[in-house]
């Protein structure tokens, strides 16, 4: 299996478990919060800076005000112009191509799929599911109040978007950015995980 998987999931939908399981049973690695310790060694930056970036991201429109729009593409600007967090973006970045390009592995998050849009090895996953089973996992796993747990879930999903939408200049959890989408609610998550190993290993048998 010489495949890259790249995980990206609405809160409280198992898709960190789902990524650990595909990873354990394909022997690959498997990096989630990984990717911080290695971007912050290789970047210079204090690991602090890398974790949660999504909170950031409350609101599209002011996010991408407050970080002075989305730059990336413009030379004449120069990567000194940029802010911190679209720095941070960047380092982040770079470990996420070199590990990909190091070999088969699974990437939870931080907009690998788009990070990754150029390379050939990639199959992109996205898990879903339903409140009841997103908010029964996330008062359990997280220890949500209960009262709350909905309203937080769906903030945090807000706040992944617009991460995404605005680093990524794309739609997260839009249907045609992903190869696969998976219920997780419907299928459990053990299902949920030999679904995406079959289809990892149909395309395998395809080549």
């Amino acid at each position: 299996m010489d495949k890259v998987i790249t995980i990206s999931r609405q809160y409280g939908s198992g898709g960190r478990e789902i990524g650990a399981k595909i990873a354990e049973h394909f022997g690959i690695p498997f990096y989630d919060n990984e990717l911080i310790t290695r971007a912050a060694k290789e970047s210079g930056f204090a690991e602090a800076h890398f974790e949660n970036p999504e909170k950031k991201a409350s609101n599209s429109l002011l996010y991408s005000i407050a970080m002075g729009m989305n730059s990336y593409g413009n030379q004449e600007m120069g990567f000194t112009h940029l802010s911190l967090d679209d720095r941070i973006f960047l380092a982040q970045s770079d470990v996420i191509r070199k590990v990909a390009a190091e070999g088969p592995c699974v990437i939870v998050g931080r907009c690998a799929d788009y990070v990754l849009k150029d390379f050939d090895n990639v199959i992109n996953v996205f898990i879903w599911a339903d409140m009841p089973f997103r908010r029964e996992r996330a008062i359990r796993i997280d220890g949500l109040a209960e009262n709350k747990a909905e309203e937080n879930i769906l903030k945090i999903d807000k706040r992944r978007a617009n991460y995404y939408n605005y680093h990524a200049s794309e739609k997260w959890g839009r249907a045609e950015n992903y190869h696969l989408s998976v219920k997780s609610s419907y299928a459990g998550i053990d299902h949920a995980v030999k679904v995406i190993c079959t289809y990892i290993e149909g395309s395998e048998e395809d080549k």
